[in-house]
């Protein structure tokens, strides 16, 4: 048999590599075109398994807590036991103001919170404290711990203009700060500063406000917290 000669075997070597090139440019463009098809043999991508959601079970709302601002408005007024001195509390959303005073000398000023069953206890200045209870929304029973000595009192709720006031000014280049206690029925308890020098108040008008001190009149205000 007659063996191809050297023409025809390059002819066909340069046939099949041509082949070659076609097959591998077309896997190529197979491979570019497919994006989950990896290079690297031996190395399958799988999906991401899909996050199920499911529902909170179910809770009950958390149980209402008692308000502090449930405890109603009011002004309360009154007398230490002893009759020594008079004591004046005010409260509003929750939070009470209260003024103590003997009418001389002696005086303190007291704020904090009331308790949603009515229960208070405030402080002031120099360590004074006031624990009071609001009772039936009428009157307010306590004792008040005021330079050094403790005092029980009972404040009766106050209709205006009874209640508690306070005035601040600057009078014949003296600074003022005063505190009235109107108990109802009209009797008047204060104390004035005169640049920290303390003495009885005099009264005021509960109407207005009007008070006349060293020959000038200034209003005091009613207080609240």
């Amino acid at each position: 048999m007659k063996r191809p000669g050297p023409l025809l075997t390059l002819l066909a070597g340069l046939v099949f590599a041509v082949f070659l090139l076609v097959l591998n440019a077309t896997t190529g463009t197979k491979n570019a075109s497919n994006p989950y098809r990896q290079a690297s043999p031996g190395v399958s991508v799988s999906a991401t398994a899909p996050t199920v959601s499911t529902s909170p079970s179910p809770s009950l709302p958390p149980s209402p807590s008692p308000s502090r601002s449930a405890v109603p408005d009011g002004d309360y007024a009154g007398r230490t036991d002893d009759d020594t001195s008079a004591v004046a509390v005010s409260l509003r959303g929750g939070r009470a103001i209260a003024y103590f005073c003997d009418g001389h000398d002696k005086e303190s000023w007291l704020k904090g919170d009331v308790e949603a069953d009515g229960t208070m206890k405030l402080t002031g200045g120099n360590g004074d404290e006031l624990d009071g209870t609001l009772q039936d929304h009428k009157l307010i029973r306590g004792t008040a711990a005021v330079g050094g000595q403790r005092y029980a009192f009972t404040a009766d709720r106050a209709v205006k203009p009874s209640g508690l006031y306070r005035a601040t000014a600057t009078v014949r280049g003296a600074k003022i700060d005063g505190g009235w206690i109107v108990l109802p029925g009209g009797k008047q308890v204060g104390v004035v500063e005169r640049d920290g020098t303390p003495s009885a108040a005099p009264e005021i008008d509960p109407e207005t406000g009007a008070v006349t001190i060293d020959g000038q009149k200034i209003v005091a205000r009613p207080v609240t917290p």
